[in-house]
């Protein structure tokens, strides 16, 4: 319902990361991405501007897909909205009825939490108690038709002029938030995969959510392993929409934001989002991106002095060495700023190399080529050129280009 910010790119950014790493390991990755085009925001914000919902999803949704790109990001295998699998979401939500752990009540469905955690241990990912959710639910109002505070919607009875409705078995609706996650994963992944991911901030109640629907479902437990990035914060606080603190990725791209001193490049964002463990938070300042962007520049001409450095007869590189610091540090759970750590020190050796302080031959010469290009361009996804999407910067062109054009 709003342009993407710099949460938005960590996420993207760090799962693009993993699936860069684990096909050029050689895994057959099937990478999906889902679209929340179905939401009470959605609505609000068509709206105020007099549009409609299905406008507004389109508008935003093409400018995230189009933001990952500027950043590197490669295009995931299926990309579904939530709008285009309603026939999934309604046969889902029968199961679960069908197998005795959601009720119907006044045209809405809810899951029953306390039965599953009769059996189940609803709280297993988040670390949470059901008693203590209980405890801290709100206590329900009159309006509501829940049998017990903690139970979540699967499907919800629209109002009379509510514009994202459709039929079901139980009213004219929409889909709970939850339930539309595990039927676009049984449909696009299957009953159990490898990896599910999302920021920390998902993980109770949303993936605690699609754990209980999903095991209910299919008798099996849906994912293998879990991976949550950290948050992105400003002095501290996590930026985010809901804050309205938050700086769109194209003010990142032209620099017009309050908060930033200038300009920078998806691939800089890129870097800096990468020099931090993605468990781990990252505090934004126009001090660490602008360190971020004198570093990647070092990198990138480092690369470019190895490819026009004359090999020697000599040698004194071990790049095997470094080839195996490089993979220990991806393999410890995808530790990119470590990995990071030991591409600079490759660095420091180009310059080495460069004043004849350290001597390397053809085939060392062509090995360390090769694997800083693999890690930094093929798995990390920098680009060795600056990628401008400044509206400013193609706008000032155009119109130079024009005037060139009108002087003949």
């Amino acid at each position: 319902y709003s342009s993407s910010h710099m949460g938005h790119a960590r996420s993207g950014i760090v799962f693009d990361v993993i699936v860069r790493f684990l096909r050029q390991v050689g895994y057959k990755v099937n990478y999906v991405r889902n679209f929340t085009d179905i939401d009470d925001k959605i609505i609000d914000q068509a709206n105020k501007l007099n549009s409609t919902s299905t406008e507004i999803a389109n508008k935003y949704k093409a400018e995230y897909i189009q933001d990952m790109k500027n950043l590197g990001c490669i295009s995931p295998d299926h990309q579904p909205c939530v709008s285009e699998n309603i026939n999934e979401i309604i046969e889902l939500i029968s199961v679960i009825i069908d197998k005795g752990y959601a009720y119907s009540a006044n045209g809405d469905v809810y899951f029953d939490v306390s039965k599953y955690n009769e059996r189940y241990n609803y709280g297993k990912l988040s670390g949470r108690n059901i008693e203590d959710l209980i405890s801290n639910t709100r206590i329900l109002d009159g309006q509501s038709s829940k049998k017990k505070n903690e139970d979540f919607a699967l499907w919800k009875k629209a109002k009379k002029n509510h514009i994202m409705s459709w039929p079901s078995p139980w009213s004219k609706g929409f889909p709970g938030w939850h339930i539309e996650c595990s039927a676009m994963s049984l449909k696009y992944l299957g009953s159990s995969f490898d990896i599910h991911g999302g920021g920390m901030d998902l993980i109770f109640p949303h993936h605690e959510a699609e754990i209980a629907q999903s095991s209910i479902s299919t008798g099996q437990d849906p994912v293998k392993y879990w991976m949550h990035n950290n948050m992105i914060t400003i002095n501290g606080q996590k930026m985010g929409k809901s804050l309205g603190n938050f700086i769109t990725l194209d003010e990142f791209f032209t620099g017009q934001h309050e908060k930033l001193s200038k300009s920078f490049s998806p691939t800089t964002i890129r870097f800096f989002i990468l020099q931090a463990h993605y468990r781990s938070p990252l505090d934004f300042s126009n001090m660490a991106l602008e360190s971020s962007e004198k570093g990647l520049q070092k990198l990138l001409r480092s690369i470019n002095t190895l490819e026009k450095i004359k090999p020697s007869k000599k040698n004194s590189v071990n790049t095997n060495s470094y080839k195996k610091l490089f993979y220990e540090a991806i393999n410890d759970d995808f530790n990119t700023p470590i990995l990071i750590s030991y591409i600079f020190d490759v660095v420091k050796l180009i310059n080495n190399i460069k004043t004849n302080k350290v001597f390397i031959d053809k085939k060392n010469k062509n090995e360390l080529i090769l694997l800083m290009k693999t890690f930094c361009f093929d798995i990390l996804g920098l680009k060795n050129n600056k990628v401008s999407t400044s509206k400013n910067e193609d706008f000032s062109k155009l119109i130079k280009i024009l005037i060139q054009i009108s002087l003949m």
